[in-house]
């Protein structure tokens, strides 16, 4: 059975259980996980790759097919599928009575792939394709973005994130990031400062940046210092992405310090963490204390309240900053 990704809301009126998407569209595929699946979800949600699957075959079935009365839901997510999963995914068919949802990702495939094949005609499964974003869903999720966050943008301003954007939701999101935080100090945003803004990805962006700082890549901040030569509006807008991630990350290790797991708490948190972030978000709640972190937010507000009295060493703070732990 084909759902396609403008018809996903078909999922909440149907029971299958196993869902195959499949396509070069990363971001789509997160979007759909994320907000038909592991939204309001408290259950346990277990990961593997294909080849983990296809060596504990037996163990995966069972575990998707006998649920006892006090154990907790369970959420499967299996990467990187090929034609080789269809034998277990007919064997579960053949048992039935699932009592598991199973996501099941690929990269794209073609017509003639047996797995595809068999999630078009098997009425017990779902599949859905995602292609690369159009110019109209992309200007969907900008809309979405700048209705939620109650800021505006020129149509010329959208369609050069759309532009920059190449097809990819993921990038269009890490430029309405980098404009969210910029619109904090400034009212009005200019086309320059968007064109600005997007060429910083072409070296380092400021989101790598505020990443590696907060990982403590010390080698990787120092690279990225002496490969960029930033501006007064730049070190403003560095401070505010680490600011924002700083207090995202604040939030994660209040969540760890409940003895939570932190894959599942990285998974669950809201809003989602891009799945391309979660490993080096990981390594930045390994790299600091809960109270570290407080204590690093009290010195970037500090920081800019600096920068924006001294502009013309704004960048000597901020290097100082970012340098030193």
């Amino acid at each position: 059975m084909i759902i396609k990704s403008f018809e996903l809301e078909k999922l909440k009126s149907t029971k299958l259980n196993i869902h195959l998407i499949y396509g070069n569209n990363e971001g789509i595929k997160e979007d759909i996980i994320n907000n038909f699946y592991l939204k309001n979800f408290d259950g346990e949600i277990l990961k593997y790759d294909e080849q983990e699957i296809l060596k504990n075959k037996n163990e995966i079935i069972s575990s998707v097919l006998n649920k006892s009365l006090f154990e907790i839901r369970k959420l499967i997510i299996i990467s990187r599928a090929t034609d080789k999963i269809c034998i277990l995914i007919n064997e579960i068919l053949e048992r039935g009575n699932l009592e598991t949802k199973v996501i099941i990702k690929s990269s794209a495939l073609e017509k003639k792939s047996k797995l595809r094949s068999l999630f078009e005609k098997e009425k017990a499964v779902v599949c859905t394709p995602v292609y690369e974003d159009d110019a109209r869903s992309l200007n969907l999720i900008i809309n979405d973005f700048l209705r939620e966050n109650n800021f505006n943008l020129s149509q010329e301003i959208k369609n050069v994130l759309v532009e920059r954007s190449k097809g990819d939701r993921i990038n269009l999101n890490n430029e309405l990031s980098k404009l969210k935080n910029l619109s904090f100090t400034k009212k009005k945003i200019s086309n320059e400062e968007v064109f600005k803004l997007s060429n910083l990805a072409e070296n380092y962006s400021v989101f790598e940046l505020s990443d590696n700082y907060l990982a403590k890549n010390t080698k990787k901040v120092s690279n990225i210092l002496n490969e960029n030569n930033y501006s007064p509006e730049d070190c403003i807008l560095i401070i505010r992405t680490i600011l924002n991630k700083s207090k995202r990350l604040f939030k994660i290790k209040n969540e760890i310090d409940k003895n939570v797991n932190i894959d599942q708490v990285l998974t669950n948190f809201k809003p989602p963490i891009f799945w391309k972030e979660k490993d080096i978000v990981k390594k930045q709640a390994k790299s600091w204390s809960t109270n570290e972190v407080k204590q690093i937010i009290f010195k970037i507000n500090d920081l800019e309240t600096l920068v924006k009295k001294n502009t013309t060493n704004s960048m000597l703070f901020v290097s100082n900053f970012v340098s030193n732990y």
